[in-house]
């Protein structure tokens, strides 16, 4: 339950934000969850939907790798809300569940395929340490180029901003 009433309908703000909340519907189709909270704050509703477009639906991840960014975070910050909404994603996407489980109960991920070991423990590092070693993040670029790591990244910082929202509010 929300701490304050979500602004989902165009009625709720005024007529010189309206172009906002239509960019939003433009991108999401609806305006809710997290951007029912954001679009208290002019522009920044509109704002982080961009970024959130880009960072989905421009990236060099695919849809597996995303989802194992979003999915470990969701564990590391008690994010439930955006889990359960990305879980399914997950797994309509190819994501196996011997990584999905590990994410979940917060596992060692030594035994998962090279790609689901380091993305999950990139983002675990990421977040617990504030640093990722030279190592894995060799290992990383390497296997896949410095734009993918940038975006790997920030899908890691995005996601981070939802969660924040949805946890407080």
């Amino acid at each position: 339950m929300p701490r304050i009433e979500l602004i989902t309908d165009k009625s709720q703000i005024p007529a010189e934000r309206h172009a906002e909340y239509d960019e939003i519907v433009g991108v999401l189709g609806r305006v809710g969850g997290p951007f029912g909270i954001l679009m208290y704050s002019p522009g920044l509703a509109e704002m982080v939907c961009k970024t959130g477009a880009q960072v989905r639906l421009k990236s060099a991840l695919t849809m597996v790798e995303r989802e194992l960014v979003i999915l470990s975070l969701c564990r590391e910050k008690d994010a439930a809300y955006e889990w359960s909404a990305h879980v399914g994603t997950a797994r309509n996407a190819g994501m196996r569940e011997e990584a999905i489980e590990a994410m979940r109960t917060g596992a060692d991920v030594g035994h998962l395929e090279p790609d689901e070991r380091d993305i999950i423990t990139y983002t675990r590092r990421l977040l617990r340490d504030n640093k990722v070693d030279q190592e894995l993040f060799d290992a990383l670029r390497d296997r896949h180029g410095v734009r993918w790591l940038v975006e790997l990244t920030a899908t890691i910082g995005q996601y981070s901003y939802i969660s924040a929202i949805n946890n407080a509010f």
